[in-house]
């Protein structure tokens, strides 16, 4: 999800009461919901689950399970400096160091399970394991989620600025909105998974991907492969309907033997593999030079018109070059 999503998050917990527990709680809340992107300053380092996106800082057992404890830290830290420079503080909070590096972890859990729901993937397992979850429930950037969630702030701060004794409520029937939309929506994606593999039982697909589009969360955009080809639909769970298209299947292009050997011609082409799952590739001859482009099926129903579109020249290795 994007970060206006996650800040959002940390923020209406924080308003559900949570950031009264201690001084630098809701900054515990909306940094820590938004840590684990600092993955994307460390894209040079060999360690490969820190080097890719959405992995080790994103991983449940790894970067969910390490860094709280670290923002923690350098709030508590920000504080004494605050305290012994003789700083005045609003809330009037007094600080406690285990609510913070709860609220750390809690802001720091809600950005992995976020990004859960897209079709960009996580690993939540990294770095024990590199492969890739999706839940597909929501877009990556989400309006409806914006808007539950600003509301809720919104009247929660404008309650607690007028000393309502259920300022919070607001804010707790935002953050329960978000979690039963985001519930349902996973409903609607598992049946238009089902709906294509009842269609495609006799070659069912080895990876199907169902994406809502940006406004009109309730439908599913669908791709999906099976034995080296892609395939597209649509599904509307207003009278469970499966359709074909916007375009003809079509083959994946990874059986070309310069396509598998392009995969490693370029850093940036090598990074993109570790995060693609569904790989096309166009290959180019031009004597003894080949472009091979590369995209992912999830985004662009053809290779040149792909939304991460990478290209590699590689010699061709045919006789007489």
């Amino acid at each position: 999800m994007d970060n206006l999503t996650h800040s959002l998050t940390g923020w209406a917990l924080g308003q559900t009461g949570l950031k009264r527990k201690s001084r630098k709680g809701l900054a515990a809340l909306i940094l820590g919901a938004n840590m684990p992107d600092i993955d994307v300053f460390f894209g040079w380092v060999q360690w490969v689950p820190l080097a890719t996106h959405r992995g080790f800082t994103h991983g449940l057992t790894g970067g969910v399970l390490l860094m709280p404890p670290l923002l923690a830290g350098l709030l508590w830290l920000l504080d004494r400096w605050q305290v012994k420079r003789g700083g005045a503080f609003k809330s009037g909070l007094a600080m406690h160091v285990g609510w913070l590096v709860a609220l750390s972890y809690l802001g720091a859990l809600s950005h992995p399970l976020l990004d859960w729901q897209n079709s960009y993937a996580v690993q939540l397992l990294s770095p024990l394991s590199d492969k890739w979850f999706h839940n597909d429930a929501l877009f990556i950037i989400d309006v409806w989620i914006w808007a539950m969630l600003a509301l809720g702030i919104g009247l929660s701060k404008w309650l607690e600025r007028h000393g309502s004794a259920r300022w919070n409520a607001p804010a707790i029937a935002a953050v329960a909105a978000v979690l039963a939309y985001v519930a349902a929506n996973g409903v609607v994606s598992a049946r238009a998974k089902h709906a294509v593999l009842a269609a495609k039982a006799d070659a069912p697909p080895d990876a199907i991907f169902a994406t809502p589009p940006p406004f009109a969360f309730w439908r599913r955009e669908l791709v999906w492969r099976h034995d080296g080809t892609i395939a597209f639909g649509a599904y509307d769970p207003i009278g469970d309907r499966l359709s074909e298209g916007p375009a003809p299947p079509m083959p994946d292009g990874m059986t070309d033997p310069l396509a598998r050997q392009a995969m490693t011609a370029t850093p940036d082409i090598v990074a993109f593999m570790r995060w693609s799952l569904l790989t096309v590739a166009r290959v180019e001859r031009d004597g003894c030079r080949a472009r091979v482009t590369y995209g992912d099926a999830r985004y662009g129903t053809s290779v040149t018109e792909n939304r991460f579109r990478r290209d590699a020249m590689i010699p061709t290795g045919a006789p007489g070059c």
